[in-house]
């Protein structure tokens, strides 16, 4: 029996270990492993394979994909991947070398943290955050968007002491979570309507005086168009769009203001609507406006697993000029792209039929006969039921891989704890295979997980091979635990802030800092989301056995369509509905319901998930996807 525990190695986990992940031993040698590699002998979506060997299976992918090449172009192909966990040798390796050389469609990987990335890239550039380890010395903490009970449960202790130290927390979300309930202020705003928020502090730290004149006249540029298009969103006016108190909001500003060291943690629930970009460019500018930067504890936090500012040189291959397909856009690929159409759909990393938006339109282009599509993965997914060909991934435990830590600044050699279960191969193994067989591996030396793991280690900045090969944790230049605009600046091109960055001006439908309204309607009136749960990791262990899955719906709404605790419930809108049952709770504001992310479709009542009611529209900045855009109607499911 496998048994999963944290380990004391890294400082900043220090033996602890989420809930999620100790469960990650059921998926390994649970029901729906893939033990061996199968091709399809029933109709799709049926899971009815058959065992075949390596051999007989990668050269069936190989032939049909000569086949699509030669039939209508490489543009043909289209891979297809995700996975935000991934490392250095388990994605962007001898897979993005295979499909540069091979000349496919390029994806657009923009399902999670692009309209974020986006903005911090062209306002900071690379420039690392505040770590975990620095969040006590802060006085002011802002948690906007994000909820790290159930997405980031190392950063928790950190807050707590933060709290005991005196610091005063803002928690800005719809619900009213764990975090919310033991902040100082609650902001909960309408969905999408974070921009007027943000840009309401914005106006008041540059009209009360606030605003660090010195710091932006030395460190940063824009500041005028941004004050410029702050200026119309008073407190009563940026209220009245969130549906919060403007006396509220004033005192969060005002706090904000007066506080220092203050931090930002910009978190990625923010970013799931229409204004995703515009918002995370709101959010992330106020540290520069208000002059919170040089002082331990202060600034902005994100993700910190670019800090290493590692290009991946190993990859060896120019990207190809081939078209991009938006990731979020996959059902209007499959079942509308005719110049040319998709022939082959190669899936790793992800579960795109319960992750993607418009989950009915995605499955009826997994189900396309002339679609040849191979899943490459560890369990039988959702999508792994529509393929041609599945293929057995190895997982983490069974593995090499470099793992960048995304809070903390940690890089670490992963060594596999287990032999592979059953007949499963690493993505480097297999992509590497696929390179030799399709031609392009080039002059190289046979690619193996173990080739890769030398040459990167060979090819790593600076002293980092060295460190990792000695079994060390290597440190940036920088520290652990960088000060910004101490130790560490914009990676930008001239070093500075850009606050007004003319290429997202002229890409954003409105501009930047522009607020676009409410999609809602009369018939579909109810936003809904779906966060992160405590149950998976995006969809990643929604396998695994839970509870029954419930809409949580205010009372007030709930009251208003004759609804109570545990009613089978229909949620719907023009893409779809979802069956399930009802919770009540003031946890939700009023107007807003939520259904948990990662959900697969054997745990809903009808086999549809949240995905299946969010549009495919984009964000703003970044090509994001809208998951928080869908709005929606419910009704009790036995009066439907």
């Amino acid at each position: 029996m496998l048994t999963i525990d944290g380990s004391h190695k890294n400082p900043v986990t220090d033996g602890f270990i989420c809930a999620k992940v100790r469960r990650f031993g059921d998926r390994v040698y649970g029901p729906d492993r893939l033990l061996y590699p199968a091709v399809r002998k029933g109709r799709k979506g049926e899971g009815r394979f058959a065992r075949v060997s390596w051999e007989e299976a990668l050269e069936h992918v190989a032939g049909e994909m000569r086949r699509a090449k030669k039939e209508s172009g490489g543009a043909s192909i289209l891979p297809y991947s995700y996975g935000g966990s991934n490392g250095l040798l388990t994605q962007d390796n001898f897979d993005a070398r295979l499909w540069r050389r091979y000349g496919t469609s390029r994806l657009a990987r923009t399902l999670c943290a692009a309209p974020t990335g986006a903005a911090s890239m062209a306002l900071y550039g690379k420039m690392p955050s505040v770590t975990y380890q620095d969040y006590p010395h802060a006085a002011l903490i802002v948690l906007w968007g994000v909820n790290p009970s159930a997405s980031g449960i190392h950063l928790v202790p950190y807050l707590r002491e933060a709290q005991k130290r005196g610091a005063k927390l803002v928690v800005v979300d719809p619900r009213t979570t764990a975090l919310a309930k033991a902040a100082d202020v609650h902001l909960a705003v309408r969905p999408g309507t974070d921009v007027p928020v943000a840009l309401a502090i914005h106006r008041h730290l540059f009209e009360s005086g606030a605003a660090s004149d010195a710091f932006l006249r030395e460190h940063a540029k824009g500041a005028a168009p941004l004050r410029e298009r702050a200026f119309e969103w008073t407190f009563d006016k940026a209220a009245a769009v969130a549906g919060i108190g403007a006396a509220v909001l004033r005192q969060v500003a005002e706090l904000y203001a007066a506080s220092s060291p203050a931090l930002v943690r910009c978190g990625w629930g923010l970013e799931r609507n229409r204004n995703g970009g515009n918002a995370a460019m709101a959010v992330l500018a106020l540290p520069a406006v208000g002059g919170k930067f040089g002082v331990r504890g202060g600034g902005y936090s994100m993700s910190n697993s670019a800090a290493w500012n590692i290009d991946r040189p190993w990859i060896d291959a120019p990207e190809p000029d081939t078209r991009v397909v938006n990731m979020n856009q996959l059902g209007r690929a499959l079942t509308e792209y005719d110049d040319p159409p998709v022939k082959v759909l190669f899936v790793y990393n992800c579960n795109p039929a319960v992750t993607v938006p418009d989950q009915q339109r995605v499955l009826r282009g997994l189900a396309r006969e002339d679609l040849f599509t191979v899943v490459f993965d560890q369990v039988m997914t959702d999508t792994a039921l529509h393929a041609d060909v599945v293929l057995p991934a190895t997982t983490f435990l069974e593995g090499y891989d470099f793992a960048r830590a995304y809070g903390p600044i940690h890089l670490d050699l992963v060594r596999p704890v287990i032999d592979a279960v059953g007949e499963s191969r690493s993505n480097a193994d297999v992509f590497g295979d696929l390179c030799v067989r399709l031609g392009v591996s080039g002059s190289e030396t046979p690619a193996t997980e173990l080739d890769l793991l030398v040459r990167v280690l060979d090819e790593l900045p600076g002293a980092l091979g060295d460190n990792l090969r000695a079994g060390m944790s290597p440190l940036p230049p920088f520290g652990a635990a960088p000060v910004q605009f101490v130790d560490v600046f914009p990676r930008t091109p001239d070093g500075k802030v850009d606050l007004f960055p003319e290429a997202l001006e002229a890409g954003a439908p409105a501009g930047l800092y522009r607020f676009q309204a409410d999609p809602a309607t009369s018939s579909h009136p109810l936003a809904l989301i779906s966060p992160a749960s405590d149950r998976t990791i995006s969809s990643t262990l929604g396998e695994l056995p839970r509870p029954d899955v419930k809409l949580t719906m205010n009372p007030d709404d709930a009251r208003a369509r004759g609804l109570a605790e545990g009613d089978l419930v229909r949620v719907f809108n023009d893409l779809g509905e979802v069956h399930c049952s009802l919770t009540v709770s003031a946890s939700m504001r009023a107007g807003v319901v939520s259904l948990p992310k990662g959900v697969w479709r054997r745990g809903t009542r009808n086999g549809w998930t949240a995905t299946t009611l969010a549009p495919d529209t984009l964000t703003d900045i970044g090509g994001g996807a809208c998951f928080n855009d869908a709005r929606v109607e419910v009704a009790s499911l036995a009066v439907a």
